[in-house]
């Protein structure tokens, strides 16, 4: 988003309302897909709009500098809208920019990267370092995990679909057009198996009622699918399990019906427990030539297309030879360590979740790699006692941190081990930029950098970088 002080003090002189009905041109984006739009200079941010639209708004909230505004009507669109085929894409919080053409998300999504590098990171003239943007041919029903709420709409009927943007209500959905089409035969089987026997939803404020989550993963190469039931108690509290696990089993490609169990009152989605009521405990998939097992709680790319597309661009930017000892941090359950480990002499992976690490162990296995060691832990405290201990200098780091980027603790040793290479897979160019500058201020160069877009209608973008050491005077 742009910096725009101008509309600092004009709220006072136009005295702005809640209500209150405008009329703006949106000139910008966010990083968050709003638009942004001025009145008489002073910004407005309103969701569900285009770069070039003319639109009639409704003001929901000012603050000092800027405000915010909800889309009452188009009145001249963009030459880059399109109609959103989804036909609850705005009362959705998942798909936020599926009103913007394909193409000019690309573009958005390189752009955001590039300022990031430039105006966080420092980075003058990022852009001569970017690759094209990774697009998706198709970019429509590709992700292989789903997790859908189940409750009761206002007129008491049972529903399943996702929560409405910073809320807890439901927007009724069983065929998501960003999901396995697979996903609505399942949701109908298991919601009429519920009226069937009058098993209730989960009511957050009572703390009552059974269903909290559906959540299924369909494995895009093998065709497996799984099926989570998150209950707010045991697998015996479903009435008609081994019934529904018969009917589910009829569905082409049904490997695995589970029970999940999360009985605390939480936001978080799934508990610790889980239990297997029919089939197998896991899935299987690939990401290239590499097999990985899947549970219900592993950590797994939800786009695998787009993944073996951010991995093989990865395992090209480590350019290894097969005499190279790589560290492999914020690993989750192996993905990018097993893609490393046939082209490495050793492969080191750190994760901070116990069960990951038992999966990464597991999938190392299950492909005959036996140059792969995992450790659980905190990788700021795992890697720096290693270091200390032994003082190994590995050849190359790989590092893929979840959205706050890296502790300052663990950037502070990987600069004191001084791998010839630091390959860097961020989710958010924000932090990415923020580690990368600190990275580069004295010991190493940005070679390469490449966009995927791995949740295309969506804002998130997932980055691939190439740290070299600098050379010594």
């Amino acid at each position: 988003m742009k910096t725009d002080n101008r509309g600092a003090g004009l709220k006072d002189k136009i005295h702005f309302k809640k209500n209150q009905d405008l009329h703006l041109t949106i000139e910008d984006f966010t990083r968050e897909g709003e638009g942004l739009g001025k009145y008489h200079a002073f910004p407005f941010f309103v969701k569900d709009t285009v770069i070039g639209d003319v639109v009639a708004v409704t003001v929901t909230k000012v603050k000092k500098n800027y405000g915010y505004a909800r889309l009452k009507e188009v009145l001249v669109p963009s030459p880059d809208r399109v109609d959103p085929p989804c036909p609850v894409a705005r009362q959705c919080g998942g798909c936020k920019i599926q009103q913007l053409a394909y193409d000019r998300q690309l573009e958005y999504k390189f752009d955001l990267v590039k300022s990031c590098l430039e105006r966080i990171g420092g980075f003058a003239g990022a852009d001569r370092l970017m690759e094209p943007i990774y697009g998706m041919e198709d970019p429509w029903h590709y992700r292989n995990k789903a997790q859908f709420p189940v409750g009761r709409d206002r007129q008491g009927r049972l529903v399943a679909g996702f929560y409405a943007g910073r809320t807890h209500t439901i927007v009724a959905n069983r065929d998501c057009l960003i999901q396995a089409p697979v996903n609505r035969e399942i949701l109908d089987l298991v919601l009429m198996h519920m009226e069937k026997y009058k098993i209730e939803p989960y009511h957050e404020t009572g703390h009552t009622g059974l269903v909290r989550h559906i959540l299924t993963r369909v494995g895009y190469h093998t065709g497996q699918i799984m099926v989570c039931l998150v209950l707010n108690g045991k697998a015996d509290s479903f009435a008609g399990i081994k019934k529904l696990a018969r009917d589910l089993a009829g569905i082409e490609g049904m490997t695995s019906l589970v029970v999940n169990s999360n009985m605390e009152r939480t936001n978080r989605i799934l508990g610790p427990a889980c239990q297997t009521v029919w089939g197998q405990d896991y899935i299987e998939d690939y990401i290239g030539e590499v097999k990985y097992q899947i549970g219900p709680l592993s950590f797994f790319q939800v786009n695998p297309r787009q993944t073996e597309v951010l991995y093989g661009k990865a395992l090209e930017y480590a350019d290894l030879s097969g005499h190279e000892t790589v560290w492999d941090l914020y690993c989750g359950i192996g993905t990018i360590s097993l893609f490393l480990a046939g082209r490495a002499r050793k492969v080191y992976g750190v994760e901070i979740v116990e069960a990951a690490v038992e999966d990464a162990r597991r999938n190392a296995a299950v492909n005959g790699f036996e140059n792969v060691e995992f450790f659980a832990g905190k990788a700021e405290e795992v890697v720096p006692a290693h270091f200390e201990k032994t003082g190994d200098h590995p050849d190359v780091i790989v590092v893929d941190p979840p959205r706050k980027g890296c502790d300052s603790r663990l950037l502070e040793t990987m600069l004191a081990m001084a791998p010839e290479k630091i390959v860097y897979v961020s989710c958010d160019p924000g932090t990415l930029a923020r580690d990368l500058k600190i990275l580069c201020f004295k010991d190493y160069e940005l070679k390469k950098v490449t966009v995927v877009d791995q949740f295309a209608h969506s804002c998130h973008v997932e980055t691939v970088v190439r740290l070299d050491r600098r050379s010594l005077p």
